[in-house]
């Protein structure tokens, strides 16, 4: 479970994240939306304590991610919206492994799951390719197997979809489908619903770095447009 309480971030003067108190359920699929700017992303970047509060606090199975932020870290897998912002090999199977290798785990085990990883977004056997020389696609699909190898409770992803071919998209959009389904919880910023609205649960909406809107998927659409969001029905 992922809890934040009364949080708020600043940037300077103005609050990013103004107050905001949030429950996410083991096993729920949530929509993180807005229009840019709102929140969305300082939100979720707590949630594994790449950022850490101004005032209020944000935790993980009941643990502070301040206090404990390798645990977050292990049960909250991001996947940014840029894929090279994350990687940090030039390949493929070693920036895989760099996660499960930083958790100290035995040489069998980050290999099992590095080879499970690479499997489930369907690039098994190209651990020794170099990461600049694949597709968008490509890249998203290793950034998504860097954050499974984790073996996270919840995954958070920041405008995944952004930037990838019609192929492409469909492509992660199975896989986050195949993972709901198997219980991981998902976290998905963005502030276009078309390609998600029927992967979520729930929707929650930012405005101004406040929580406006908290919905099951069904009754959310008809308040879309208050927050600057495309209609997925339109």
């Amino acid at each position: 479970m992922i809890e934040t309480e009364s949080l708020v971030h600043r940037y300077g003067d103005a609050a990013a994240v103004d107050g905001v108190s949030l429950t996410i359920d083991d096993g729920e699929a949530v929509a993180v939306v807005g229009a840019n700017g709102s929140g969305k992303t300082t939100l979720v970047r707590h949630f594994d304590a790449l950022l850490e509060p101004d005032e209020g606090s944000v935790r993980v199975d009941g643990r502070d991610v301040t206090d404990d932020p390798v645990y977050a870290r292990t049960r909250v897998g991001m996947v940014f919206q840029n894929p090279r912002d994350q990687f940090v090999a030039g390949t493929v199977g070693a920036d895989v492994a760099f996660g499960p290798e930083n958790l100290g785990l035995d040489r069998p085990e980050i290999d099992r799951r590095v080879d499970g990883a690479l499997e489930a977004v369907d690039m098994a056997g190209r651990g020794d390719e170099r990461i600049d020389r694949l597709s968008g696609g490509e890249q998203a699909r290793v950034a998504l197997a860097g954050a499974l190898a984790m073996e996270p409770d919840h995954l958070v992803l920041d405008e995944p979809l952004v930037g990838l071919d019609l192929s492409a998209r469909e492509s992660v959009l199975g896989h986050l489908d195949a993972l709901a389904a198997e219980g991981t919880g998902l976290v998905v910023v963005t502030h276009d619903l078309r390609d998600v609205a029927d992967l979520v649960d729930r929707v929650v909406g930012m405005t101004d770095g406040r929580v406006a809107l908290d919905e099951p998927t069904p009754a959310a659409l008809d308040r879309l447009d208050e927050l600057g969001v495309r209609d997925p029905q339109c």
